[in-house]
């Protein structure tokens, strides 16, 4: 072949070849990007919240303390709940742990999404008669009634409300005389009661012995850890350092669990053990320790 047959050949198949490769990458459709059903937004005020796969805001109600759902009936129409079929990992945003997602099944049937233990719901506040839902990217709900509260994935105190039930079965209202009441009191993430002891002074464990041979009666709060609601002042908290550990501390009171409430979300028990007052529980205006 001569030089100019080849020169005119190679030209036309660099031709063809840069048409066809162009046709393909032309033709070619994006794969659409698969959102999430529930992913973690964040706000400059309340930090990492969950939020459902149209950026709407998921929230946590305080009286939902012993895995049951307590909104029911008109408290629906303002909180309506997060109701997810087959939740599986994949469908799960980055930095959220499928084993902390679980439902229960309500009163209609519908499985409610928890996380950590906690029902999730939307807010739809009334708005000239008319419940709407909040739009997505907004957290308007969060502190309404000191009982709902942004769903956070990283909250070291959570507010429960809930009937105190001492460890001798009888119930206590909030001064620890017999009888019925709700009492709003500090938990851990999870619902998990958490108890001050009386004989403790300012940032000052003095049950704890050295050894943690008595741990397992009252176990020390150990994080290093302040993520609280936004109704709490953070400045009141602090960790405190008990034998080489981290406790936390409020108003200067060392929190503790109570070894029988056996890691039961809503379960109180230590409020009479060994007698009433003598490991309250926390809330937001306990005193100051001395």
């Amino acid at each position: 072949m001569k030089l100019k047959q080849i020169k005119v050949a190679l030209a036309v198949f660099g031709a063809t070849t840069f048409f066809l490769s162009c046709s393909n990458d032309n033709n070619e459709t994006p794969t659409p990007e698969v959102k999430k059903e529930i992913s973690l937004s964040t706000s400059t005020t309340l930090g990492s919240y969950l939020t459902d796969k149209d950026g709407r805001s998921l929230y946590f109600f305080s009286t939902d303390a012993k895995d049951q759902v307590t909104c029911t009936g008109g408290c629906e129409l303002v909180w309506p709940p997060f109701y997810l079929d087959n939740l599986s990992a994949d469908k799960l945003g980055a930095g959220l742990t499928f084993s902390d997602f679980a439902t229960i099944t309500t009163t209609s049937g519908k499985k409610q999404v928890t996380y950590k233990g906690w029902p999730l719901y939307y807010y739809a506040p009334n708005v000239n008669g008319t419940n709407t839902a909040e739009a997505a990217g907004k957290t308007t709900g969060d502190g309404v009634g000191g009982v709902w509260f942004i769903a956070k994935p990283d909250y070291s105190i959570m507010i429960v409300r809930s009937q105190l039930v001492g460890h001798d079965g009888k119930n206590y209202k909030s001064d620890y005389t017999v009888g019925d009441g709700l009492t709003t009191y500090f938990t851990d993430a999870k619902g998990l009661t958490l108890y001050a002891f009386k004989f403790d002074n300012f940032n000052k464990n003095n049950y704890t012995k050295e050894d943690f041979s008595n741990n397992a009666v009252w176990p020390i709060y150990e994080t290093d850890k302040i993520v609280v609601p936004s109704v709490l002042d953070k400045s009141k908290f602090s960790v405190i350092t008990v034998f080489g550990k981290s406790q936390l501390t409020y108003n200067g009171w060392p929190l503790y669990y109570f070894g029988q409430d056996a890691s039961v979300r809503g379960s109180n028990k230590g409020i009479s053990f060994p007698s009433p007052g003598v490991w309250p529980v926390l809330t937001k205006d306990s005193p100051l320790a001395i």
